[in-house]
């Protein structure tokens, strides 16, 4: 019945439903019904203004459904529902699809790499394989954020290693790390590496000039005595 009603609502709007989806929903396990109303949020964009009576109406499904749906999307990792405050501090509620376009992404990416072995991991699978887990939807957000604002993969990369290398796999000792490059000038791995080397030959220098500072003559003087 739920799906003879959405499929009336497709026949009469004018959705557009990318031909990947369909060849990649059985890797979702989505039934006809979650499908279609995955279809119908693709439409109006990644990031929505939760209103289940708006839903509802718009798609000819009874409140209980619309939730049923959003709930079961969910559970499968293909939407979030985020609470958030306007500018006017009134709380609102949104359905994302980022988790969605994420999974997407990795699953074509996954397809061009059984083709094309040569192709390169993206930086999410390379930070991902570093922390040895899956990175979080939150973590993701993160890492497009740093890339949106001008941070090179390589930068990433070298902070990664780094973080890695200091025993922890979390992303907010990323953050700091890239946080001090940035603000340092830092903009690829060779600045990272000539700037360590820089403070290195500082230290040596260090200590060679509280070598040459040192007082021989007194010091002989004062075992002597």
């Amino acid at each position: 019945m739920k799906s003879s009603r959405l499929l009336e609502l497709l026949k009469k709007g004018n959705f557009v439903v990318p031909l990947y989806l369909f060849q990649l929903r059985d890797k979702f396990s989505l039934s006809l019904e979650e499908f279609m109303f995955l279809v119908y949020l693709m439409n109006l964009g990644e990031r929505i203004v939760f209103n289940p009576e708006k839903l509802g109406a718009d798609l000819n499904l009874s409140l209980e459904d619309v939730m049923m749906f959003s709930d079961d999307l969910s559970e499968k990792g293909l939407v979030s529902l985020d609470v958030v405050k306007n500018e006017k501090g009134i709380r609102e509620e949104y359905i994302v699809l980022t988790r969605f376009f994420e999974k997407i992404s990795k699953l074509l990416i996954d397809e061009i790499n059984e083709e094309d072995p040569v192709v390169v991991k993206t930086i999410y699978e390379k930070i991902e394989e570093g922390f040895a887990r899956p990175l979080t939807s939150i973590e993701y957000e993160i890492i497009k954020s740093w890339l949106e604002s001008g941070v090179s993969e390589d930068l990433v990369l070298a902070a990664l290693k780094e973080t890695v290398f200091n025993g922890v796999t979390n992303l907010r000792y990323m953050d700091k790390i890239l946080y001090d490059w940035t603000k340092k000038g830092y903009k690829t791995s060779d600045d990272v590496e000539k700037a360590k080397s820089r403070l290195i030959e500082e230290k040596k220098e260090s200590k060679k000039l509280e070598l040459f500072d040192y007082d021989w003559f007194d010091d002989e003087e004062s075992e002597q005595s």
